[in-house]
């Protein structure tokens, strides 16, 4: 069975700000390698086709850095890093 995937309110407003969604949050993390990260805390990415504006540059991929604790009854994401690659500037 799955773990639940619950989103602090920190990693909420990351999400919005940094261009990323839920989706593919979770995407990075059911299907991604977990590393070990900072205050003992995993992370781990996931590339994803982007080909679209951000900022005024078309970006290639973007890369979804999710930072989680994994409880014993869920998974918490503490925050959300997105890196844009690959970029041309319109």
């Amino acid at each position: 069975m799955l773990k639940p995937i619950r989103f602090s309110r920190h990693a909420q407003e990351q999400l919005l700000f940094r261009g990323s969604s839920p989706r593919e949050v979770e995407e990075a993390i059911r299907a991604g390698s977990w590393e070990p990260a900072e205050l003992g805390r995993l992370e781990c990415r996931r590339s994803f086709s982007f080909q679209q504006e951000w900022h005024g540059v078309v970006y290639a991929t973007k890369q979804v850095r999710p930072i989680f604790v994994d409880e014993p009854d869920e998974i918490v994401v503490v925050t959300v890093y997105v890196y844009y690659l690959c970029g041309e500037r319109r």
